[in-house]
Protein backbone atom coordinates (compact mmCIF):
# COMPACT_ATOMS: atom_id res chain seq x y z
CA UNK A 1 0.00 0.00 0.00
CA UNK A 2 0.78 3.19 -0.42
CA UNK A 3 2.57 6.11 2.00
CA UNK A 4 -1.19 7.81 2.01
CA UNK A 5 -2.85 4.25 2.17
CA UNK A 6 -0.97 3.45 5.19
CA UNK A 7 -2.18 6.53 7.08
CA UNK A 8 -5.73 6.03 6.34
CA UNK A 9 -5.29 2.30 7.95
CA UNK A 10 -4.77 3.29 11.08
CA UNK A 11 -8.23 4.56 10.97
CA UNK A 12 -9.72 1.50 8.80
CA UNK A 13 -10.17 -1.72 10.14
CA UNK A 14 -10.54 -3.57 6.74
CA UNK A 15 -7.08 -2.35 6.04
CA UNK A 16 -5.98 -3.38 9.34
CA UNK A 17 -7.26 -7.13 9.14
CA UNK A 18 -5.33 -7.49 5.41
CA UNK A 19 -2.30 -6.81 7.23
CA UNK A 20 -3.08 -9.13 10.13
CA UNK A 21 -4.14 -11.98 7.35
CA UNK A 22 -1.00 -11.47 5.85
CA UNK A 23 1.13 -11.78 8.83
CA UNK A 24 -0.18 -15.03 9.62
CA UNK A 25 -0.62 -16.55 6.55
CA UNK A 26 2.86 -15.16 4.45
CA UNK A 27 4.86 -14.61 7.81
CA UNK A 28 3.72 -17.30 10.04
CA UNK A 29 2.85 -15.42 12.70
CA UNK A 30 0.86 -16.70 15.14
CA UNK A 31 -2.82 -14.07 15.10
CA UNK A 32 -2.78 -12.98 19.16
CA UNK A 33 0.52 -11.93 18.74
CA UNK A 34 -0.10 -10.39 15.01
CA UNK A 35 -2.89 -8.84 17.21
CA UNK A 36 -0.84 -7.56 20.16
CA UNK A 37 1.32 -5.85 17.81
CA UNK A 38 -0.40 -4.23 15.80
CA UNK A 39 0.07 -0.18 16.79
CA UNK A 40 -3.13 0.44 14.55
CA UNK A 41 -5.72 -1.76 16.09
CA UNK A 42 -5.11 0.08 19.35
CA UNK A 43 -5.87 3.73 17.97
CA UNK A 44 -9.92 1.97 17.06
CA UNK A 45 -12.99 2.25 19.16
CA UNK A 46 -13.46 -0.66 20.87
CA UNK A 47 -16.03 -1.77 18.18
CA UNK A 48 -13.83 -1.36 15.17
CA UNK A 49 -11.57 -3.32 16.98
CA UNK A 50 -13.73 -6.21 17.60
CA UNK A 51 -15.01 -6.19 13.79
CA UNK A 52 -11.41 -6.75 12.63
CA UNK A 53 -10.52 -9.19 15.03
CA UNK A 54 -13.68 -11.77 13.73
CA UNK A 55 -13.49 -10.61 10.25
CA UNK A 56 -9.53 -12.13 10.40
CA UNK A 57 -10.28 -15.00 12.58
CA UNK A 58 -13.24 -16.06 10.63
CA UNK A 59 -11.48 -15.85 7.55
CA UNK A 60 -8.79 -18.33 8.98
CA UNK A 61 -11.54 -20.68 10.02
CA UNK A 62 -13.51 -20.79 6.98
CA UNK A 63 -10.28 -20.43 4.60
CA UNK A 64 -10.30 -23.92 2.93
CA UNK A 65 -14.44 -22.44 1.96
CA UNK A 66 -13.50 -19.18 1.30
CA UNK A 67 -10.73 -20.05 -1.16
CA UNK A 68 -13.01 -22.66 -2.94
CA UNK A 69 -15.91 -19.54 -3.24
CA UNK A 70 -12.91 -17.74 -4.91
CA UNK A 71 -11.63 -20.18 -7.50
CA UNK A 72 -15.07 -20.71 -8.70
CA UNK A 73 -15.15 -16.78 -10.01
CA UNK A 74 -11.48 -17.54 -11.63
CA UNK A 75 -10.66 -18.69 -14.89
CA UNK A 76 -7.21 -19.25 -13.38
CA UNK A 77 -5.77 -19.01 -10.02
CA UNK A 78 -3.93 -15.95 -8.99
CA UNK A 79 -0.55 -15.39 -9.62
CA UNK A 80 2.08 -15.08 -6.65
CA UNK A 81 2.39 -11.25 -6.92
CA UNK A 82 -1.57 -11.01 -6.12
CA UNK A 83 -1.09 -12.26 -2.61
CA UNK A 84 -2.42 -9.04 -1.54
CA UNK A 85 -5.28 -9.03 -3.30
CA UNK A 86 -6.11 -12.53 -3.15
CA UNK A 87 -6.17 -11.47 0.75
CA UNK A 88 -8.03 -8.87 -0.08
CA UNK A 89 -10.87 -11.05 -1.75
CA UNK A 90 -11.15 -13.96 1.07
CA UNK A 91 -11.60 -10.65 3.89
CA UNK A 92 -14.46 -9.77 1.37
CA UNK A 93 -16.10 -13.70 1.07
CA UNK A 94 -15.94 -13.85 4.34
CA UNK A 95 -17.54 -10.60 5.12
CA UNK A 96 -20.16 -11.85 2.27
CA UNK A 97 -20.83 -15.27 3.04
CA UNK A 98 -20.06 -15.70 6.67
CA UNK A 99 -20.69 -12.98 8.52
CA UNK A 100 -23.00 -11.27 6.76
CA UNK A 101 -22.26 -7.68 6.05
CA UNK A 102 -24.21 -5.85 3.47
CA UNK A 103 -22.90 -6.27 0.42
CA UNK A 104 -22.57 -2.84 -0.60
CA UNK A 105 -20.01 -2.50 2.01
CA UNK A 106 -18.16 -5.03 1.95
CA UNK A 107 -17.65 -4.86 -1.96
CA UNK A 108 -17.40 -1.03 -2.07
CA UNK A 109 -14.38 -1.22 0.74
CA UNK A 110 -12.66 -3.88 -0.74
CA UNK A 111 -12.83 -2.12 -4.32
CA UNK A 112 -11.09 0.84 -2.50
CA UNK A 113 -8.64 -0.61 -0.67
CA UNK A 114 -7.78 -2.49 -3.93
CA UNK A 115 -6.74 0.56 -5.77
CA UNK A 116 -3.64 0.87 -3.24
CA UNK A 117 -2.61 -2.40 -3.78
CA UNK A 118 0.92 -2.80 -5.38
CA UNK A 119 1.58 -3.37 -8.45
CA UNK A 120 -2.03 -2.31 -8.99
CA UNK A 121 -4.57 -3.43 -11.42
CA UNK A 122 -6.56 -5.30 -9.11
CA UNK A 123 -9.94 -2.88 -8.71
CA UNK A 124 -11.77 -4.80 -11.31
CA UNK A 125 -10.73 -8.71 -10.46
CA UNK A 126 -12.11 -7.69 -6.87
CA UNK A 127 -15.30 -5.71 -7.89
CA UNK A 128 -16.13 -8.31 -10.13
CA UNK A 129 -15.57 -11.46 -7.71
CA UNK A 130 -16.96 -10.39 -4.94
CA UNK A 131 -20.03 -8.51 -6.87
CA UNK A 132 -20.77 -12.28 -8.39
CA UNK A 133 -20.50 -13.60 -4.45
CA UNK A 134 -22.86 -11.42 -3.31
CA UNK A 135 -25.52 -12.76 -5.77
CA UNK A 136 -24.37 -16.59 -5.31
CA UNK A 137 -21.60 -16.83 -2.58
CA UNK A 138 -24.11 -17.93 0.11
CA UNK A 139 -26.18 -20.75 -2.55
CA UNK A 140 -22.51 -21.74 -3.05
CA UNK A 141 -21.41 -21.98 0.21
CA UNK A 142 -24.49 -24.16 1.48
CA UNK A 143 -23.33 -26.89 -1.16
CA UNK A 144 -19.98 -27.17 0.53
CA UNK A 145 -18.40 -30.03 3.04
CA UNK A 146 -17.50 -26.86 5.25
CA UNK A 147 -15.97 -29.73 8.00
CA UNK A 148 -13.64 -31.06 4.99
CA UNK A 149 -12.61 -28.20 3.10
CA UNK A 150 -11.44 -26.23 6.28
CA UNK A 151 -9.47 -28.61 7.51
CA UNK A 152 -6.03 -29.47 6.34
CA UNK A 153 -4.80 -32.58 4.81
CA UNK A 154 -2.52 -33.93 7.58
CA UNK A 155 -5.02 -32.64 10.40
CA UNK A 156 -7.21 -34.36 8.60
CA UNK A 157 -6.07 -37.69 7.90
CA UNK A 158 -4.61 -37.94 11.52
CA UNK A 159 -7.79 -37.61 12.96
CA UNK A 160 -9.42 -40.22 11.17
CA UNK A 161 -6.65 -42.55 12.14
CA UNK A 162 -6.80 -41.89 15.54
CA UNK A 163 -10.29 -41.38 16.15
CA UNK A 164 -12.31 -43.04 13.40
CA UNK A 165 -14.23 -41.30 10.06
CA UNK A 166 -16.89 -40.37 11.92
CA UNK A 167 -15.70 -38.86 15.03
CA UNK A 168 -13.17 -37.08 13.03
CA UNK A 169 -16.01 -35.16 11.02
CA UNK A 170 -17.50 -34.66 14.10
CA UNK A 171 -13.93 -32.98 15.48
CA UNK A 172 -13.83 -30.39 12.44
CA UNK A 173 -17.04 -29.47 12.45
CA UNK A 174 -16.86 -28.52 15.92
CA UNK A 175 -13.81 -26.27 15.03
CA UNK A 176 -16.57 -24.23 12.43
CA UNK A 177 -18.40 -22.90 15.88
CA UNK A 178 -17.36 -19.63 17.57
CA UNK A 179 -15.96 -21.08 20.63
CA UNK A 180 -17.82 -19.96 24.15
CA UNK A 181 -16.93 -17.85 26.85
CA UNK A 182 -15.72 -20.34 30.37
CA UNK A 183 -14.67 -19.18 33.44
CA UNK A 184 -13.33 -20.99 36.22
CA UNK A 185 -14.50 -19.17 40.01
CA UNK A 186 -12.29 -19.15 42.92
CA UNK A 187 -14.82 -20.18 45.17
CA UNK A 188 -18.40 -20.11 45.25
CA UNK A 189 -19.28 -20.97 41.31
CA UNK A 190 -23.00 -21.60 41.60
CA UNK A 191 -23.05 -17.87 43.13
CA UNK A 192 -21.18 -16.64 40.15
CA UNK A 193 -23.59 -18.82 38.00
CA UNK A 194 -25.90 -16.82 38.85
CA UNK A 195 -24.45 -13.21 38.91
CA UNK A 196 -23.26 -13.84 35.53
CA UNK A 197 -26.18 -15.23 34.09
CA UNK A 198 -23.65 -18.64 33.20
CA UNK A 199 -24.41 -21.85 32.83
CA UNK A 200 -22.48 -24.32 35.07
CA UNK A 201 -21.14 -26.93 33.40
CA UNK A 202 -20.38 -30.93 35.22
CA UNK A 203 -16.97 -29.88 35.86
CA UNK A 204 -17.57 -26.73 37.50
CA UNK A 205 -16.66 -24.32 34.91
CA UNK A 206 -18.93 -21.29 34.55
CA UNK A 207 -19.83 -20.85 30.43
CA UNK A 208 -20.73 -17.52 29.17
CA UNK A 209 -24.33 -16.64 26.99
CA UNK A 210 -23.05 -15.26 23.72
CA UNK A 211 -22.63 -11.79 23.52
CA UNK A 212 -21.44 -11.54 27.66
CA UNK A 213 -19.31 -8.56 26.84
CA UNK A 214 -15.74 -7.39 27.76
CA UNK A 215 -14.27 -9.84 29.92
CA UNK A 216 -12.42 -6.62 31.97
CA UNK A 217 -15.86 -5.40 32.41
CA UNK A 218 -17.81 -8.33 33.63
CA UNK A 219 -18.76 -8.48 37.41
CA UNK A 220 -16.21 -10.28 39.29
CA UNK A 221 -13.46 -9.49 36.97
CA UNK A 222 -12.13 -6.51 39.61
CA UNK A 223 -12.59 -8.55 42.74
CA UNK A 224 -10.80 -11.70 41.18
CA UNK A 225 -13.65 -13.58 41.65
CA UNK A 226 -12.60 -15.77 38.30
CA UNK A 227 -11.02 -16.50 35.74
CA UNK A 228 -10.50 -17.59 31.82
CA UNK A 229 -10.28 -20.91 31.24
CA UNK A 230 -12.21 -23.46 29.05
CA UNK A 231 -14.05 -26.43 30.41
CA UNK A 232 -11.43 -28.96 29.18
CA UNK A 233 -8.24 -26.55 29.85
CA UNK A 234 -9.51 -26.91 33.71
CA UNK A 235 -9.35 -30.80 33.90
CA UNK A 236 -6.04 -31.79 34.26
CA UNK A 237 -5.07 -29.66 37.86
CA UNK A 238 -7.99 -31.39 38.81
CA UNK A 239 -6.15 -35.06 38.89
CA UNK A 240 -4.09 -34.40 41.09
CA UNK A 241 -6.45 -34.37 43.90
CA UNK A 242 -6.79 -32.96 46.91
CA UNK A 243 -3.42 -30.89 47.04
CA UNK A 244 -4.43 -28.68 50.10
CA UNK A 245 -0.83 -28.13 52.03
CA UNK A 246 0.94 -29.66 49.49
CA UNK A 247 4.29 -28.65 47.02
CA UNK A 248 3.04 -28.22 43.45
CA UNK A 249 5.36 -27.32 40.83
CA UNK A 250 3.70 -26.09 37.62
CA UNK A 251 6.02 -26.26 34.72
CA UNK A 252 5.50 -24.56 31.69
CA UNK A 253 2.76 -22.36 33.22
CA UNK A 254 1.86 -19.17 31.56
CA UNK A 255 -1.00 -18.08 31.22
CA UNK A 256 -1.78 -19.17 34.65
CA UNK A 257 -4.92 -20.88 34.66
CA UNK A 258 -3.81 -23.61 36.26
CA UNK A 259 -1.34 -22.20 38.72
CA UNK A 260 -5.17 -20.27 39.90
CA UNK A 261 -6.60 -23.71 40.18
CA UNK A 262 -3.90 -25.06 42.35
CA UNK A 263 -3.30 -22.48 44.73
CA UNK A 264 -7.08 -21.78 44.91
CA UNK A 265 -7.48 -25.29 45.98
CA UNK A 266 -4.74 -24.53 49.38
CA UNK A 267 -1.55 -25.66 47.60
CA UNK A 268 1.76 -23.95 48.09
CA UNK A 269 2.33 -23.66 43.99
CA UNK A 270 6.16 -22.90 42.23
CA UNK A 271 5.17 -21.54 38.48
CA UNK A 272 8.02 -22.51 36.33
CA UNK A 273 7.89 -20.69 32.83
CA UNK A 274 10.75 -19.84 30.33
CA UNK A 275 9.09 -16.20 29.19
CA UNK A 276 9.80 -13.67 31.11
CA UNK A 277 6.88 -11.26 29.66
CA UNK A 278 4.54 -14.62 30.32
CA UNK A 279 5.76 -14.80 33.52
CA UNK A 280 5.13 -11.20 34.34
CA UNK A 281 1.46 -11.74 32.85
CA UNK A 282 0.77 -15.10 35.09
CA UNK A 283 2.14 -12.68 38.52
CA UNK A 284 -0.27 -9.83 37.56
CA UNK A 285 -3.36 -12.47 37.23
CA UNK A 286 -2.88 -13.74 40.19
CA UNK A 287 -2.47 -10.59 42.06
CA UNK A 288 -5.77 -9.32 40.52
CA UNK A 289 -7.09 -12.77 42.06
CA UNK A 290 -5.58 -12.48 45.08
CA UNK A 291 -3.86 -15.37 45.05
CA UNK A 292 0.29 -16.13 45.58
CA UNK A 293 2.76 -18.76 44.09
CA UNK A 294 6.29 -18.68 43.51
CA UNK A 295 7.28 -17.73 40.57
CA UNK A 296 10.71 -19.22 39.07
CA UNK A 297 11.67 -17.88 35.26
CA UNK A 298 13.64 -21.01 34.07
CA UNK A 299 13.77 -23.44 31.08
CA UNK A 300 11.75 -26.62 32.80
CA UNK A 301 13.98 -28.99 31.39
CA UNK A 302 17.20 -28.05 32.87
CA UNK A 303 15.41 -26.32 36.30
CA UNK A 304 15.30 -28.59 39.06
CA UNK A 305 13.63 -27.43 43.02
CA UNK A 306 15.33 -27.57 45.91
CA UNK A 307 13.54 -30.71 46.99
CA UNK A 308 11.03 -33.21 45.12
CA UNK A 309 7.40 -31.90 45.10
CA UNK A 310 4.32 -33.79 46.25
CA UNK A 311 3.21 -33.28 42.69
CA UNK A 312 3.75 -31.86 39.04
CA UNK A 313 1.53 -30.87 36.56
CA UNK A 314 3.24 -30.39 33.28
CA UNK A 315 1.06 -28.56 30.56
CA UNK A 316 3.94 -29.05 27.96
CA UNK A 317 4.43 -26.93 24.62
CA UNK A 318 2.59 -28.50 21.78
CA UNK A 319 0.83 -28.09 18.41
CA UNK A 320 -2.35 -27.05 20.07
CA UNK A 321 -4.85 -28.46 17.36
CA UNK A 322 -7.22 -28.60 20.71
CA UNK A 323 -7.58 -25.40 20.19
CA UNK A 324 -8.47 -24.61 16.61
CA UNK A 325 -11.96 -23.60 17.79
CA UNK A 326 -9.83 -20.34 19.49
CA UNK A 327 -7.24 -20.06 17.44
CA UNK A 328 -7.82 -20.96 13.62
CA UNK A 329 -4.51 -19.83 12.91
CA UNK A 330 -2.90 -22.94 14.07
CA UNK A 331 -4.43 -24.38 11.29
CA UNK A 332 -1.92 -22.55 8.82
CA UNK A 333 1.04 -22.38 10.73
CA UNK A 334 1.95 -26.03 12.18
CA UNK A 335 2.51 -28.77 10.17
CA UNK A 336 3.17 -32.31 10.45
CA UNK A 337 6.96 -31.83 10.14
CA UNK A 338 6.70 -29.56 13.36
CA UNK A 339 5.27 -32.73 15.57
CA UNK A 340 8.35 -34.79 15.60
CA UNK A 341 10.29 -31.49 16.84
CA UNK A 342 7.85 -30.94 19.56
CA UNK A 343 7.53 -34.28 20.63
CA UNK A 344 11.17 -34.40 21.40
CA UNK A 345 11.17 -31.62 23.55
CA UNK A 346 8.04 -33.40 25.42
CA UNK A 347 10.19 -35.76 25.96
CA UNK A 348 12.97 -34.30 27.81
CA UNK A 349 10.47 -31.92 30.00
CA UNK A 350 8.44 -35.52 30.51
CA UNK A 351 12.29 -36.93 32.14
CA UNK A 352 12.47 -33.72 33.62
CA UNK A 353 9.13 -33.23 35.28
CA UNK A 354 9.50 -36.92 36.48
CA UNK A 355 12.71 -36.03 38.59
CA UNK A 356 11.24 -33.13 40.47
CA UNK A 357 8.32 -35.70 41.92
CA UNK A 358 9.11 -37.27 45.41
CA UNK A 359 8.60 -40.95 45.45
CA UNK A 360 4.57 -41.59 45.64
CA UNK A 361 4.24 -38.48 44.37
CA UNK A 362 2.06 -37.51 41.12
CA UNK A 363 2.84 -36.45 37.81
CA UNK A 364 0.18 -35.05 35.39
CA UNK A 365 1.26 -34.71 31.67
CA UNK A 366 -1.40 -32.55 29.76
CA UNK A 367 -1.12 -30.93 25.84
CA UNK A 368 -4.36 -29.42 23.87
CA UNK A 369 -3.10 -31.45 21.00
CA UNK A 370 -5.29 -33.94 19.37
CA UNK A 371 -2.40 -35.89 17.62
CA UNK A 372 -1.50 -39.30 19.45
CA UNK A 373 1.67 -38.35 18.68
CA UNK A 374 2.03 -35.36 21.15
CA UNK A 375 -0.30 -37.60 23.79
CA UNK A 376 -0.18 -41.12 24.60
CA UNK A 377 2.34 -41.99 22.54
CA UNK A 378 5.09 -40.00 25.05
CA UNK A 379 3.47 -41.55 27.71
CA UNK A 380 4.53 -45.13 25.90
CA UNK A 381 7.87 -44.11 25.02
CA UNK A 382 8.80 -42.72 28.65
CA UNK A 383 7.44 -46.42 30.55
CA UNK A 384 8.90 -48.11 27.77
CA UNK A 385 12.39 -46.96 28.83
CA UNK A 386 11.54 -48.17 32.38
CA UNK A 387 10.97 -44.57 34.10
CA UNK A 388 10.60 -44.76 37.66
CA UNK A 389 6.40 -44.79 37.17
CA UNK A 390 3.16 -46.24 36.70
CA UNK A 391 -0.60 -44.69 35.25
CA UNK A 392 -2.79 -43.99 37.58
CA UNK A 393 -5.93 -44.36 35.74
CA UNK A 394 -8.24 -41.83 35.95
CA UNK A 395 -12.07 -42.71 36.89
CA UNK A 396 -15.03 -40.91 35.10
CA UNK A 397 -15.95 -40.32 39.07
CA UNK A 398 -13.17 -37.55 38.83
CA UNK A 399 -14.31 -36.04 35.45
CA UNK A 400 -17.92 -35.86 36.30
CA UNK A 401 -19.08 -39.26 35.41
CA UNK A 402 -18.01 -38.37 31.50
CA UNK A 403 -17.15 -41.52 31.16
CA UNK A 404 -16.88 -41.09 26.84
CA UNK A 405 -13.58 -38.46 28.30
CA UNK A 406 -11.54 -41.21 30.09
CA UNK A 407 -9.61 -44.01 27.36
CA UNK A 408 -9.08 -47.24 27.95
CA UNK A 409 -5.94 -46.73 29.07
CA UNK A 410 -7.31 -44.32 31.80
CA UNK A 411 -6.09 -41.48 30.88
CA UNK A 412 -7.77 -38.24 30.02
CA UNK A 413 -8.99 -37.24 26.69
CA UNK A 414 -11.43 -34.10 25.54
CA UNK A 415 -12.75 -33.97 22.23
CA UNK A 416 -14.01 -30.53 20.75
CA UNK A 417 -17.30 -32.40 19.60
CA UNK A 418 -17.83 -33.44 23.52
CA UNK A 419 -20.45 -31.70 25.18
CA UNK A 420 -21.49 -30.62 21.94
CA UNK A 421 -24.98 -29.72 23.00
CA UNK A 422 -23.18 -27.70 25.88
CA UNK A 423 -21.26 -25.93 23.34
CA UNK A 424 -18.22 -28.43 23.38
CA UNK A 425 -14.70 -27.93 24.71
CA UNK A 426 -10.96 -27.81 23.79
CA UNK A 427 -8.79 -30.88 22.82
CA UNK A 428 -6.49 -32.12 25.70
CA UNK A 429 -4.83 -35.25 26.52
CA UNK A 430 -3.67 -35.58 30.11
CA UNK A 431 -2.15 -38.74 31.57
CA UNK A 432 -1.37 -39.49 35.37
CA UNK A 433 1.79 -41.37 36.59
CA UNK A 434 2.81 -42.22 40.42
CA UNK A 435 6.28 -42.19 41.46
CA UNK A 436 8.03 -45.26 42.01
CA UNK A 437 11.36 -46.07 43.90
Amino acid sequence: MTGRDKTTETRNPRAIALRLLGAVLRRGRPLDEALAEHKGLAALEARDRAFARILVATTLRRLGQIDALIASCLDRPLKARAAEAQDLLRLGACQLVFLGTPAHAAVSTSTTLAGGLRPGGYKGLVNAVLRRLAREGAALAAGQDAARLDTPDWLWQSWQAAYGAETARAVAEAHLADPPLDLSAKHDAALWAERLGARLLPGGTLRLPPGAGEVSRLPGYDDGAWWVQDAAAALPARLLGDVAGKQVIDLCAAPGGKTAQLAAAGASVTAVERSEARLARLSENLARLGLSATAVTADAATWRPEAPADAVLLDAPCSATGTLRRHPDIAHLKGPDQIATLAALQDRLLAAALDMVKRGGSLVYAVCSLQPEEGPARIARLLAAGAPAARAPVEPAEVQGLSDLVTAEGDLRTLPCHLAGEGGMDGFYACRLRRGS
